[in-house]
């Protein structure tokens, strides 16, 4: 069998397995194509990964020879056209967002599987891309803001007077709050968080922050770490205390966003008008729509003199540690699709196989998007 490495497009530092990672799996008898320079932005060039014997080709030979294709990204239609027939493709495709596409594959017959629709389960853990790479995004975030912010993030007592420590507050206390929380707190900011769910309350104080408490919460224990709907009188008692914190605060780490649907609106144009000049906002979930009225993806706008950063790829901005995480959860769920031998074996009966499986014998399989089609 052969697999293959393709390179990321511009604006995409990672690759989907390191040159290590690709080793493992020709350990199985499996022979691993690498596009030319697809390792570059990771700090894994060509010469590193012909040390471990991948054979280096190019992107059409990589599409038109493989039977297993990682690509992080989604393909572009002049790839679908070279692709091997029933070819099965790994990574991370949003195809709660990308249906389009996925219904075109469907039609193509494509053998889809989308890592980041794997069930939030404890088995899923050490295949969860999702955390590997919020996890990077949190602490990211943090050190981007703390880049921009024109005042220090602890308190200094010097000769020459005391400087207060910056306030910031965090929207969300999954996997990227949290890590932006630690990560706030060891540059010594003073740190207050909002997320819907009581549970996480624990967890956020023995950090160092405080937790934001507002009553009436719609339970959110089986979302998988993702927001839920709340009804609007729970938003109106929301909305009042986020006004107030997001007054005091100098750096806001927003990450609230809903499977298949658009990030909720957190910090509304009232709220941001009454923010202090200088104040930073880095919003996680601005792929989606984002968590205030003016995020745009992948932009940095100012409204007021506050700047709102709107970056959904933060975990390419440290290419290599998120490519290490991503490939190892890449080759914990290989293992759940590959036989010892190195064939390809998809056992439906197996709930992280269906779960994460897209597209499959011409179809959509996976209920959740299938609702979306």
């Amino acid at each position: 069998m052969i697999a293959g490495i393709l390179k990321e497009p511009q604006g995409e530092n990672r690759v989907s397995l390191l040159p290590e990672q690709a080793a493992t799996l020709i350990k199985k008898g499996i022979t691993v194509l690498v596009e030319d320079g697809a390792g570059n932005g990771a700090f894994a060039n060509n010469a590193s990964y012909s040390e471990k014997e991948v054979k280096l080709a190019t992107r059409t030979e990589v599409l038109q020879q493989s039977d297993l294709l990682f690509s992080i990204q989604l393909l572009t239609p002049e790839d679908e056209v070279l692709l091997k027939p029933n070819a099965v493709l790994v990574g991370v495709f949003q195809p709660l967002f990308q249906y389009k596409t996925i219904q075109n594959w469907a039609t193509k017959g494509f053998t889809t599987f989308s890592l980041d629709m794997l069930p939030r389960t404890t088995r899923a853990q050490a295949m969860d891309v999702l955390s590997s790479q919020a996890n990077i995004a949190g602490y990211k975030a943090v050190l981007v803001a703390a880049n921009m912010f024109p005042r220090y993030f602890p308190m200094f007592m010097t000769a020459a007077g005391s400087i207060p420590p910056a306030k910031a507050l965090i929207l969300g206390a999954g996997v990227a709050g949290l890590q932006a929380i630690a990560t706030a707190k060891r540059l010594g900011a003073v740190i207050e968080v909002f997320d819907t769910r009581p549970a996480v309350k624990e967890e956020v104080m023995s950090l160092g922050a405080k937790f934001i408490e507002v009553e009436g919460a719609a339970d959110a224990s089986k979302a998988g770490g993702y927001a839920v709907e709340q009804s609007e009188e729970y938003k109106q008692k929301q909305q009042q205390k986020l006004a107030d914190s997001a007054a005091k605060a100098d750096i806001v780490i927003t990450t609230a966003q809903i499977p298949g649907r658009q990030a909720p609106i957190l910090l509304t144009e009232a709220m941001l008008d009454n923010m202090k000049a200088g104040s930073i906002i880095i919003d996680l979930a601005s792929a989606t729509g984002g968590n205030t009225p003016f995020t745009k993806n992948n932009e940095t706008i100012v409204y007021k003199g506050i700047t709102i950063v709107g970056n959904s790829n933060l975990p390419s901005t440290m290419p290599f540690d998120s490519s290490k995480l991503y490939g190892k959860n890449v080759l914990n769920f290989l293992q759940l699709i590959l036989t010892k031998e190195g064939a390809i074996n998809l056992n439906f009966e197996d709930d992280l196989v269906k779960g994460s499986c897209i597209t499959y014998n011409g179809a959509i399989v996976n209920d959740r998007v299938k609702t979306l089609v």
